[in-house]
């Protein structure tokens, strides 16, 4: 590994900050705002629906450009994180988001007059008169339903241009600090610390999770203050706006019905004792003289032991990033030869930054370009069998913009908590290959990654929600809160999800997870839990239908970005707001748990 180069993205096809490319598209930019400012500043409006179809014309094209030109600075940044020339040329892209954000507000209201005030307008007559507009049903119904969350224009501009120096300089502020924290002795970043959770060493393991804590702990004064602010700001503001929680904006956000969040978050809860015994079982194969074994947290993602003794097994040995890229490509064409040339397009033109190094955030994401129509993919490379998985998951993200890369901006924007169906559905296809294939020993090797995963998508993302939730209110009754309030809620979310089958928790959770630091997006936590549950239905429908399933898949795909959940849900033949379609899925994962027991406690 450490003589390999692996790679890093190329940017120079989307922009560079000196390019004539970059100038004229900022420029095209402005001039398409000042004609949307027209269109919003007509005194009378006689013809609507010809008024609407213009309007969302020139709103889709200034969404892309502005979104490709936000992409490109924030994907350039994350990997430099304490560049100043990044840091401003992010902040000014940043300023221009102010005049977007109010051009929607001015729409919502006009669209919110016309259809509900005063009654000049009705949907269903527009769409006959223009029926591509009838895909934008469910857009126009958020819309509405959002304008009654508006404040008065004047408020609304100024919380937009305070947000820049607020909640996104505080959220940029916990990136700054987590992305540029080193360990003193040995050298290593904080991501080269988180990784070692995977060593086959329990000392690395255990050594590299305390200098994490003394890391953070080191730096939780400013973390805590992000949080605060970033909470505060939200909490005041959806005050203003008449939430009555942020989880309602939030479900409004995901396109989800309370029922449903209801349902998924109840038959979780109902499995958390076989997550427990998991773990339990999972302590006493690693530590066997223990009279009643529980798991310390520094040990969740620890490597099972056993395996091939040659080294060369998919799971005990250290993979060649291009390893890695043949076997994705490989996986993905066995679903289907378009999903394979996708991923080979991918890795051919240098769309993949894997290399570790100080300044790059940590983590994985995939960013998009819908003027480019390309996406770009951010991970950190160290040579496990989970950054294959990792790898594959945000492919998976990237081969769905590539299926809906050619639809309008406002079409093509999906929810959170559909975001994650095309990535897990591409990760789950990689780790079912590797266990197919494998012998016993090391199929209960697979079989327990599988089960670390899905561990970490159910349990941990139901702390992560618990957390969430206790934090707003805390927040809300109490003021603010300190780094040792955090941590015990952080703890107390644990205790609740992981139970007895935890010995050693971790209370700092909170400050390196960047979800929890979103100013527009509140509990980027359940969609994970919706995502990987949905994609496994998709994945046994998949397993039914055969060649015939990768037109489907493509197909619910380009539905992402305009039906709500339950809708696109209901074409695929699964009805969400029950608890059997989630329990299905979680009892799939219970037999899964009383193999790996069989395999490992006989």
């Amino acid at each position: 590994m450490s003589k390999e180069v692996i790679p890093q993205w190329d940017m120079s096809p989307i922009y560079s900050y000196d390019s004539k490319k970059f100038s004229d598209t900022l420029n095209e930019l402005d001039n398409l705002q000042n004609k949307a400012l027209n269109l919003l500043g007509k005194k009378q409006i006689s013809d609507f629906p010809s008024w609407l179809n213009d309007w969302l014309k020139v709103i889709n094209k200034i969404k892309s450009l502005f979104m490709s030109l936000h992409s490109f600075a924030y994907a350039v940044y994350s990997t430099e994180t304490t560049n100043n020339n990044y840091i401003q040329k992010l902040s000014t892209l940043e300023e221009k988001s102010i005049g977007i954000e109010q051009l929607d507000i001015k729409f919502r209201k006009i669209l919110y007059e016309k259809i509900v005030q005063s009654k000049e307008c009705d949907l269903k007559k527009i769409y006959l008169r223009f029926p591509k507009l009838e895909k934008y049903s469910t857009i126009f119904a958020e819309n509405i339903e959002l304008c009654r969350h508006q404040m008065d224009d004047e408020l609304e501009l100024i919380a937009a241009e305070l947000n820049l120096t607020g909640g996104e300089s505080w959220s940029r502020l916990q990136e700054q600090i987590i992305s540029n924290l080193r360990d003193g002795k040995s050298g290593k970043t904080f991501n080269e610390l988180r990784n070692d959770a995977y060593s086959k060493d329990p000392k690395t393991r255990k050594e590299s999770f305390e200098k994490e804590i003394a890391l953070l702990k080191s730096a939780e004064i400013p973390l805590a203050a992000c949080m605060n602010n970033i909470k505060g700001q939200t909490l005041t503001l959806n005050k203003r706006r008449n939430w009555d929680t942020s989880l309602e904006k939030s479900l409004l956000q995901s396109r989800l019905s309370k029922k449903t969040l209801d349902a998924l978050i109840v038959s979780i809860e109902e499995s958390l004792p076989m997550w427990r015994d998991y773990l339990k079982t999972k302590a006493r194969v690693l530590y066997p003289y223990q009279t009643d074994p529980s798991l310390p947290f520094y040990d969740l993602f620890a490597p099972m032991p056993g395996g091939s003794s040659s080294g060369d097994s998919p799971v005990s040995k250290v993979w060649t990033f291009d390893e890695a890229k043949d076997y994705v490509i490989e996986r993905f064409s066995s679903f289907s030869q378009d999903m394979g040339n996708f991923a080979r397009t991918a890795f051919e033109n240098n769309w993949v930054d894997a290399r570790i190094r100080p300044g790059k955030v940590g983590g994985a994401y995939c960013i998009d370009f819908p003027e480019q129509k390309v996406s770009r993919i951010l991970s950190n490379f160290t040579g496990t069998f989970s950054d294959i998985t990792t790898l594959a998951h945000e492919l998976g993200h990237a081969y769905h913009f590539y299926c809906i890369k050619d639809m309008d901006f406002e079409l093509s924007q999906y929810p959170m908590t559909l975001a994650e169906t095309a990535s897990n559905f591409a990760e789950t296809i990689v780790q079912k290959d590797m266990i197919k294939k494998s012998g016993e020993d090391e199929r209960r090797i697979l079989i327990e990654l599988h089960l670390q995963d899905c561990c970490q998508v159910l349990v941990d993302i139901l702390s992560r929600y618990y957390f969430e939730k206790s934090v707003f209110e805390k927040r809300a009754t109490e003021g603010e809160l300190s780094a040792q309030d955090f941590c015990t809620l952080m703890e107390e979310a644990q205790n609740k999800t992981y139970g007895s089958g935890l010995s050693v928790r971790h209370p700092y959770m909170w400050a390196l997870k960047s979800h929890y630091y979103s100013t527009s997006l509140d509990f980027y936590n359940f969609p994970y839990a919706f995502g990987m549950l949905f994609s496994a239905g998709l994945y046994a429908l998949y397993e039914k239908n055969g060649d015939k399933f990768p037109a489907i898949y493509k197909e619910l795909l380009l539905d992402t970005g305009r039906i709500s959940c339950e809708q696109l849900c209901a074409k695929a033949g699964f009805s969400i707001e029950e608890q059997n379609f989630w329990k299905e899925g979680i009892n799939s994962l219970e037999k899964e748990i009383e193999l790996f027991k069989k395999y490992n406690l006989g």
